[in-house]
């Protein structure tokens, strides 16, 4: 039984800041997620478990002529032997790589089901199948002839490449996306012919411009097609600087049905976009009534895809309901192009369109120069041996004497024609029927091609201009074999100002707005004479009611100091008890509704708060675009009540009233505002604004509106106390 001694005391106890320890393995974690996970090498395009994939396999001889295997078996060597996590996520890069709709140039030859653009998974990694396509093949070509550096495996049991050769641009023909600690990726695929074209160009001038670059690679190519509209300035400045984005929108077309009726059919998706979640995205605007020029959907897809869009009135333009589809959903996507990437030094930089190009023909040079040297070596070391042969044959009666009389043939032969110990060796080893006189030529032949191959490779690694035309030859091979047509179109930025908004085809129809206190919100078609006929969940009642048309806009004041807006054409049917206001807008719980009106060109609110302070609020500059809306006020929110005169009457907590005129107030965006009225405890109970030609009025406590003739007696400046008020006034709503 084997006895642990304890360590001494605290040997095992680093007495350091938490703040330091801290910082110092976060920073270590940081260094290995990006280097190690998120960002790809710019020499072969690929991050380490992409890499160990294709090594992997290329091991297993699963080339594309041989028969496919099992994605388990697959999985297993690269988790056993290359890449220490977990199944799952290295299968799931080799999905990836499998997919012809995530990869321009697929590099697995999947057999079995691999997932779909629908967004379906890929079936269980038992199931499936894969090898290595030509084009995965021509990125390991030379990886056996020292190509490249290897390292040992996490283990220490074997070596994996550092990098892999790359036979072509991959970086930039499949693109690359990655999530890092502080930083990111994002690579768009791009047209393999065109970049070895802007390689070419590079080799012949290597001071070719990112602008003479970009006219051969004019944009991204994306597996999936549509329509780049980004515009060429955008994405020559992407190029430049390696950060920017391209807009990409679905390819569509307009199927004449006769009669002057027609739809929209959509053949190609935006990259990445999941087709089944576009549709069902699709159907709930028409649900939720956002796209009013929408009138159904529905999907036609066998092998290719075929979205059926149907408008909902023959008179609107095609174009016009494309462009307002391309606002609202998925059809029109923004890619983002971050070019950031591990250097050969495995340093993260961010690189444009030029500085990736010649980094991998930097990677080409260096892969052909030792491969150079590779093959110099072997050629060298045959050609010893054929020098040997060739004293043979030259001595050979003496040679064969030697080796039937001599007690030590080796030494006797080193000794008498000068041989090398490794000479020797094969020359002894050599078969008699070998010394033919055949065979004599042969060895002559091989020596004189081997000989000028020898002296073509030693001129090669001493000459960069030899090496750049090998290099470009190479490289147009590569593109004839991959030669592919461009499936991305690039198109001029669209310019919508031309276009009408969404809300100019939207009917005008009158309805009243429902809202209850309880928050339920709804629409009622017409106007509603009798309020007390309108029906809500039990233990709920009418908390406002607000005529309007389904082309307004509604302004919701909540107690919170914020003012949202709603369309009022997304309101649910009045039919029912209406939807939560809260699933429209963000809302929190406990936050109450102060007011609810529709939203006037050129109109002013008065806000007011509880503590006494308010000011006007121009209510075109309360518009807000999100669901969040806009914090108007600071402070909790009393009152928000269009300005309907030129003369302010508030009454406070004490039961004290007190007038002045509407122009003592400041007109502003947001902000606290000014002091309406003081008080010495309490806050502001009640306002309203009125005309001094028809005087205010006042609720009392039995609901009755009253006149308040003599408010003149109350008549002074703003933030002044004010005076008791009339019997029974106690607010004015």
């Amino acid at each position: 039984m084997t006895v642990h001694t304890p360590p001494p005391e605290g040997g095992r106890i680093i007495d350091e800041p938490m703040s330091e320890a801290l910082s110092r393995r976060y920073l270590a974690y940081a260094l290995s997620t990006i280097t190690n996970r998120a960002l790809p090498d710019v020499r072969d395009g690929f991050k380490p478990v992409h890499r160990r994939i294709m090594y992997a396999m290329h091991e297993m001889r699963l080339n594309p002529q041989a028969a496919a295997r099992k994605c388990a078996k697959v999985v297993g060597e690269v988790m056993g032997g290359f890449h220490p996590h977990g199944d799952a996520s290295i299968y799931d890069a080799l999905v990836r790589l499998a997919q012809d709709f995530s990869q321009r140039y697929p590099l697995v030859d999947g057999q079995g089901n691999f997932g779909n653009i629908d967004g379906d998974s890929a079936a269980a990694m038992r199931y499936t199948e894969c090898k290595l396509t030509p084009a995965a093949m021509l990125l390991m070509d030379g990886i056996d002839q020292d190509a490249v550096d290897f390292r040992p495996t996490y283990d220490d049991q074997d070596e994996e490449p550092v990098v892999l050769p790359a036979g072509f641009p991959n970086l930039l023909a499949n693109g690359s996306s990655g999530i890092a600690v502080g930083m990111a990726t994002s690579i768009p695929p791009h047209n393999v012919g065109e970049l070895i074209e802007a390689c070419q160009l590079l080799l012949d001038r290597p001071e070719a411009t990112t602008e003479e670059l970009a006219a051969i690679v004019p944009g991204p190519d994306f597996p999936t097609g549509g329509v780049a509209v980004e515009g060429h300035a955008s994405i020559l400045d992407a190029y430049e600087t390696g950060r920017g984005g391209v807009r990409l929108r679905a390819r569509w077309e307009t199927e004449d049905l006769g009669r002057g009726v027609w739809r929209i059919v959509v053949t190609e998706v935006p990259y990445q976009v999941q087709k089944s979640k576009l549709i069902a995205d699709l159907a709930e605007l028409i649900e939720n009534k956002k796209a009013p020029l929408l009138a159904d959907v529905r999907d036609e897809s066998a092998e290719d895809i075929r979205l059926i869009l149907e408008p909902k009135s023959r008179t609107v333009e095609p174009e016009v309901l494309m462009e307002s589809l391309f606002k609202l959903s998925d059809l029109e996507i923004r890619f983002p192009i971050n070019m950031n990437v591990l250097d050969a030094t495995g340093t993260p930089r961010v690189m444009g369109l030029k500085a990736c190009l010649q980094a991998f023909l930097d990677h080409r040079r260096e892969v052909l120069v030792r491969r150079g040297n590779w093959r110099i070596q072997k050629i060298e070391k045959r050609l010893h041996l054929l020098e040997g042969l060739r004293i043979v044959f030259l001595n050979l009666d003496e040679v064969i004497r030697i080796v039937r009389e001599e007690e030590q043939p080796k030494a006797v032969l080193i000794a008498r024609f000068g041989l090398s110990e490794l000479q020797a060796d094969y020359v002894l080893d050599t078969r008699l029927r070998q010394l033919a006189r055949i065979e004599e030529m042969a060895i002559e032949n091989e020596y004189k091609a081997l000989s000028e191959e020898l002296a073509g490779l030693r001129a090669m690694i001493a000459s960069p201009a030899k090496q750049s035309k090998l290099i470009a030859l190479g490289l147009q091979d590569v593109r004839k074999a991959m030669i592919s047509p461009r499936r991305t179109t690039i198109s001029e930025a669209v310019d919508t100002s031309a276009f009408a908004p969404i809300e100019a085809f939207i009917p005008r129809e009158a309805i009243t707005v429902v809202l209850s206190e309880r928050g339920w919100i709804r629409a009622q078609k017409g106007k509603v004479d009798d309020p007390s006929e309108l029906k809500f969940k039990e233990g709920d009642s009418l908390a406002f009611l607000v005529p309007a048309y389904t082309t307004d806009k509604l302004l919701l004041a909540a107690s919170d100091g914020r003012i949202f807006t709603i369309g009022a054409d997304k309101l649910a049917s009045g039919r029912g008890h209406g939807e939560p206001v809260r699933l429209m807008i963000d809302l929190d719980e406990g936050v109450g509704v102060v007011n609810l009106v529709a939203h006037q060109p050129g109109a002013k609110l008065l806000v007011a708060s509880k503590a006494g302070y308010g000011f006007v609020a121009p209510e075109d500059d309360l518009l807000a675009q999100k669901r969040g809306g806009k914090q108007v006020l600071n402070g909790e929110m009393l009152a928000a009540l269009r300005v309907a005169g030129d003369h302010v009457a508030t009454i406070g907590e004490n039961i004290k009233a007190l007038v002045f005129r509407v122009d003592e107030l400041p007109e502003m965006g947001r902000g606290k505002g000014v002091k309406l009225q003081s008080f010495k405890q309490g806050g502001l109970a009640d306002l309203t604004t009125f005309n001094a030609e028809s005087g205010p009025e006042w609720v009392d406590g039995g609901g009755r509106r009253r006149q308040w003739p003599d408010w003149k007696d109350w008549l002074g400046k703003r933030a002044q106390a004010g005076r008791q008020g009339p019997r029974g006034l106690r607010k004015f709503r």
